[in-house]
């Protein structure tokens, strides 16, 4: 089968979030593949480290461990940025790009705001029901050791952003940007700016759509996904 396409997940999430939206691109005749990026999902944690970069070398290991010599990507959040990275440095492996509500504005104060509603106590005193989904998903590993490290993970990207208009204005990918309408981690402003620093990339902004995969109308991404 052709045009095979690989999904990402975002922080603290799972290959199986995105496994309805696998499901019906499969229906359609597309080779979807999946992952778990390490650390997440009962897969364990890189010996290389935690972030954009080992998650980068999650995929391209994957990839040559299925034999693929090029993908499209869809990256969902933090999977989006994923792409991107992995895009920029292997440009040859990766056709096209499509994100969905990935954040790009990362600075220190970004940083400090997402890094705040990463407080595990917190969840599990407020938010118990998150915090049950994140035992289960994440088992057998401890998911407060999960959020601790993406803590750290997006202050480090808050102090300095591994993707920069430099990187941006160079990568001869095609690359799709969506964002919901309703999305309250990435900036609309900064992702219509991203795109404009593209060779070949676009913005396009979803009607009705909050930040939450669950909460995505399938039928949208599908169009883009499957056109």
């Amino acid at each position: 089968m052709s045009n095979p396409i690989a999904l990402l997940h975002g922080a603290l999430g799972s290959a199986s979030q995105l496994e309805p939206l696998k499901k019906v691109l499969e229906e359609k005749g597309r080779m979807v593949y999946s992952l778990n990026f390490s650390g997440h999902s009962g897969r364990p944690f890189s010996e290389n480290g935690f972030g954009i970069d080992v998650f980068a070398n999650d995929v391209l290991s994957f990839l040559n461990q299925e034999n693929i010599d090029s993908v499209d990507l869809f990256g969902y959040s933090m999977g989006g940025y994923v792409a991107i990275w992995l895009a920029h440095q292997h440009p040859s492996r990766i056709r096209n790009v499509l994100t969905l509500g990935t954040k790009f504005d990362w600075s220190p104060e970004s940083a400090e705001k997402e890094i705040k509603k990463l407080d595990a106590e917190k969840i599990q005193a407020k938010i118990p029901a998150f915090a049950r989904i994140l035992e289960h998903r994440h088992a057998p590993y401890d998911w407060k050791n999960l959020i601790a490290k993406s803590s750290e993970m997006m202050y480090d990207l808050g102090q300095k952003p591994l993707l920069t208009e430099e990187i941006f204005s160079t990568l001869p990918n095609t690359i799709d940007i969506l964002l919901g309408d309703q999305d309250d981690m990435a900036d609309r402003v900064y992702s219509e700016t991203v795109a404009g620093w593209l060779s070949h990339g676009a913005f396009h902004l979803l009607e009705n759509t909050p930040h939450p995969i669950e909460k995505v109308k399938l039928e949208m991404l599908v169009r883009f996904l499957n056109p």
